[in-house]
């Protein structure tokens, strides 16, 4: 039966999935958010009805009402809903209703989910198989982030930030990493590790659960199924990994049979290790090899994963979702393999109050492949300032460890700073989960307007 979904913050990532998933399969979706965005009006284009401003006139009383762990009591709708005694969803709660009649392949972890989920849907997808996902970034293969299939597996994110990964009985999965992120919510390192463990046994098919060996916690939990890595003791070894230009190769060894030469058009070791979790699974979900090779090689990526954005006066603009220090490392190293002896310039927006202060002295070392880093305000979302943590501060700090030019640019004068502080050949990256993602077409613009 056609049934009739409210969506509080519709426009979010994770929001969006779902709801373009119901509305592929023919119910019908409202919902409201603070802005219009590309999201809320591909989603209009698709036949919801989106609100922009959010107001208790906005909530239809035949209602199911779905909400995130961003969306406090204090919200008008939220309020209305509750008060009206509305059947109402956690956006996990959901997740986990439209996962019933399926296999779920999960992804989950501190790094790296939304690239391999959207890897591991894409490949399912160029397979023939059909499945039902929900990811957390636009995939550019299947412009979408989340699908209604008819296949056997649901592909989706199984999210550790809020706990609700474990509200999930995932048939199979992939654990990432575990790294000090999210400790507003678990308040430690040790609870959140716990988390992890506690989903890793929920796991019901242990031979399809895939997890990275060379992660020392991952490692120290003596997990079953398969583990994966660049370290010989894993049960997936990979091995003589090369970066060409925009592309990675390697080999895996995998149960006494090699694999060679496997080719992805994505940059570094972070994601060889996301995309050798992939083929791991899906040669243990029977896909065949070369089925695995040609979905390998059409994958266009992730909207917001080092997401060329581009040129303008000989200046290359990339945008990247990176905003944890271990992420940055990664992503910034992997673009100064890709660009040689260009210089690499980052403009980064921290995101959240309590990640920065939880990261503090962790930010100056992340940006050591950076010949110039640019800081601009720190992105709240929605936290409340915490004392002691602010832009001078993390900038001094940053400046503690940090071995090139640093300089702080308030986010209102950021575009009209960046366009005539780059030069031909350089290579700018955006990053950061806030707004910043939209400075480089503002970027690009401005210099295209310039005689």
């Amino acid at each position: 039966m056609k049934e009739h979904f409210h969506f509080i913050g519709i426009g979010g990532i994770g929001m969006s999935a779902l709801a373009n998933i119901l509305l592929q399969r023919g119910d019908s979706v409202t919902g409201s958010d603070v802005a219009s965005s590309y999201v809320t009006d591909e989603l209009q284009k698709k036949g919801a009805s989106v609100f922009i401003g959010q107001s208790p006139e906005n909530v239809n009383p035949s209602s199911i009402v779905i909400y995130s762990s961003d969306i406090k009591e204090g919200n008008p709708e939220f309020a209305r809903a509750k008060h009206a005694g509305l059947h109402m969803l956690h956006r996990s709660e959901l997740l986990h209703e439209l996962m019933t009649s399926y296999s779920p392949l999960l992804v989950t972890g501190t790094h790296g989910k939304t690239t391999t989920s959207s890897l591991l849907a894409h490949l399912l997808v160029d397979a023939g198989l059909n499945p039902s996902y929900a990811v957390g970034g636009m995939v550019s293969s299947l412009n979408s982030n989340g699908g209604y299939g008819s296949g056997p597996y649901f592909v989706a994110e199984a999210d550790e930030s809020d706990g609700s990964f474990l509200n999930y009985s995932p048939f199979g999965a992939i654990i990432t990493n575990i790294d000090n992120d999210h400790l507003a919510y678990w308040n430690d390192l040790d609870s959140l590790i716990e988390g992890f463990r506690k989903f890793a046994h929920g796991v019901a098919s242990q031979k399809h659960l895939f997890w990275c060996g060379d992660d020392e916690i991952l490692h120290s939990l003596k997990l079953k199924g398969h583990s994966y890595g660049f370290d010989e003791h894993n049960d997936l070894f990979i091995e003589n990994f090369r970066q060409d230009g925009w592309k990675i190769i390697f080999d895996i060894e995998f149960e006494g049979k090699e694999y060679p030469e496997i080719e992805i058009p994505l940059i570094g070791g972070h994601n060889v290790l996301n995309a050798a979790s992939v083929f791991g699974l899906g040669l243990k979900i029977k896909i065949p090899e070369k089925k695995i090779r040609k979905a390998f090689s059409s994958f266009k990526g992730v909207a917001r994963r080092a997401e060329f954005k581009g040129e303008a006066k000989n200046i290359s603009f990339f945008d990247d979702y990176a905003h944890h220090p271990t992420e940055i490392f990664a992503t910034l190293h992997a673009f100064k393999k890709a660009i040689g002896h260009r210089r690499l310039v980052a403009a980064f927006q921290p995101h959240r109050f309590t990640r920065t202060r939880d990261c503090l002295h962790e930010f100056g070392p992340a940006f050591q492949c950076a010949d110039d880093l640019i800081l601009t305000d720190i992105y709240a979302a929605r936290e409340p300032p915490i004392n002691g943590i602010s832009n001078d501060i993390l900038l001094e700090k940053i400046k503690e460890t940090y071995i090139h030019d640093v300089k702080f640019v308030p986010r209102d004068h950021l575009v009209p700073f960046l366009a005539s502080f780059l030069q031909p050949h350089d290579v700018l990256v955006t990053m950061g989960a806030g707004d910043i993602t939209k400075v480089c077409p503002e970027v690009i613009q401005s210099l295209s307007h310039e005689k």
